[in-house]
């Protein structure tokens, strides 16, 4: 199978893709990717980590590649590209993790010191 240049494809997108806040162009420089699957020789997905040089937004890009068909997801994040990178590869919640946390927060009383402190020992 022929691999995909993702550099390439990222230097072409940056063309395109524009800061979903202050609509400045994106800058080669402060662009990474974090993640890439390539399925066959027309078929890719990339996860790609972005800071605008004027407003100082941080933005995470899914794409995905079909053929000559190029598809992008924006979400204006707080993460930087190594907290993207250490995100992705973690295993997603479960639903009993959901759950849990979920019973947690229905009596949670706002004492984040009291929820955080070490539990004494009898």
């Amino acid at each position: 199978m022929k691999k995909m240049d993702f550099k390439k494809v990222i230097e072409w997108l940056s063309q395109a893709l524009r800061c979903p806040i202050c609509g400045y162009q994106y800058n080669l420089e402060t662009t990474k990717i974090i993640d890439t699957k390539q399925e066959d020789a027309s078929h890719a997905t990339l996860l790609v980590h972005s800071d605008c040089t004027r407003c100082k937004s941080s933005v995470v890009f899914g794409i995905s590649i079909d053929g000559a068909e190029i598809f992008s997801a924006v979400m204006v994040t707080d993460l930087t590209s190594s907290d993207t990178k250490k995100f992705s590869e973690k295993n997603p919640l479960s639903a009993e993790e959901v759950f849990g946390m979920h019973k947690f927060l229905e009596n949670f009383d706002g004492n984040f010191a009291k929820a955080f402190a070490p539990k004494s020992r009898p």
